[in-house]
């Protein structure tokens, strides 16, 4: 990484880590009159399925082939959409940019592509289509992004809403069997529980691992473990955070688990415990990632490369650990005797994952390398 562009400072600021949650509000919808929102609900950080129009954002038509979703697998709130537009099968009606685990302060790059360019937005780096709209976009480039392919310009990274709106204002472009996520009869328990799976894991990991100062660090690590102990409690008696079937907070808390023992356990120093030694989360993490649409879409060398080389601020050498063994990711989690149904319900699961879409063999145990 050239020093000129080097991300050292970029991370830890000040005592507190504090997310600049100023997001691009503008959103992709199935009917693009303003009016139609007037009686949404107002402003969230999580988002909402009824969610209202922010202040100055603008409603762009829902339209297969138009828009593309740029989404590094390294990053758990990109990793979200992934789950989600491969659940409910929208594949072909958005396409789908993969840039590589690693980045400057100038931003993401399509590394991993022929060229170095994406093929669709023939942009080497993620900051081109966001200064397409925006010159000079003064905020981080952040992912997911979702990118206007005739104008080449940024839509929205506003990821709290996302995946809502995959669910909401996609469903004509819904493959038959797609799961029902937002739960709407059961919205009232299940919006606190995600603002509480965001501020105190979601958020609650970058919180301790970017701390400037003893006390902040040691506030986020205790709010951390207190809230995953009250998931380890609740998922003693159901298979999913909502029931028998997954939902929305279950995407939304897989890709902090996931990430918990290669990443978070050390390089973020939330290390009461690893996400092993709680046998309802490790379970219930198990089951998500052995269910078709999650741990497909999981690549464990990028997710590690990821952290351990961008964050300089607290991992100055870059060296990325070798471990742990991901293996037991596919061991037996025997969830299924706390549900009556399978995670989707009456519907179905996705099928095979498209060729180009595959992670790569060798970085997730659901692909290994060939004679391992």
């Amino acid at each position: 990484m050239s020093q000129d562009f080097s991300t050292k400072g970029a991370y830890v600021t000040g005592s507190e880590f504090t997310r600049d949650t100023n997001y691009i509000q503008d959103r992709i919808v199935a009917d693009p009159r303003p009016e139609a929102f007037a009686d949404g609900t107002s402003e969230s950080k999580i988002g909402h399925p009824n969610a209202a129009l922010g202040d100055g954002a603008q409603l762009w038509q829902v339209e297969a082939g138009r828009y593309r979703l740029v989404a590094a697998r390294a990053c758990p709130w990109a990793n979200r959409t992934l789950i989600v537009r491969r659940l409910l099968g929208l594949e072909d009606a958005i396409s789908v940019g993969l840039p590589g685990p690693t980045h400057d302060v100038r931003s993401w790059q399509f590394d991993l592509d022929e060229g170095g360019k994406d093929p669709v937005l023939g942009t080497e780096r993620l900051q081109e289509n966001y200064f397409k709209r925006f010159a000079g976009y003064p905020r981080g480039i952040t992912v997911p992004a979702i990118v206007d392919i005739p104008s080449g310009a940024v839509v929205t990274n506003d990821y709290p809403q996302i995946t809502w709106d995959f669910s909401t204002q996609w469903k004509q472009f819904h493959r038959a069997g797609a799961p029902d996520l937002v739960m709407e009869d059961r919205l009232e328990e299940m919006l606190p529980l995600i603002k509480r799976i965001f501020t105190e894991v979601n958020n609650g990991v970058y919180r301790a691992g970017f701390a400037g100062s003893q006390a902040a660090y040691e506030d986020a690590y205790d709010r951390l473990f207190t809230a995953l102990d009250y998931l380890e409690e609740r998922l003693s008696t159901r298979r999913f955070l909502m029931g028998d079937h997954i939902s929305e907070a279950d995407v939304r808390l897989f890709t902090t688990l996931v990430r918990f023992d290669p990443v978070y356990h050390g390089h973020f120093k939330a290390n009461r415990n690893k996400l092993i030694d709680m046998p309802n989360l490790w379970g219930y993490a198990r089951d998500l990632f052995q269910t078709p649409g999650f741990g497909d879409t999981v690549d464990f060398e990028q997710i590690k490369d990821h952290y351990y080389k961008v964050h300089e601020d607290i991992n100055p050498t870059r060296i990325v650990p070798k471990g742990p063994d991901l293996s037991n990711w596919l061991e037996a989690h025997d969830r299924e005797e706390l549900a009556d149904s399978g995670p989707f319900l009456n519907g179905t699961a996705p099928g095979e994952v498209r060729a180009e879409e595959r992670v790569a063999a060798g970085h997730n145990p659901l692909y290994p390398l060939e004679g391992k």
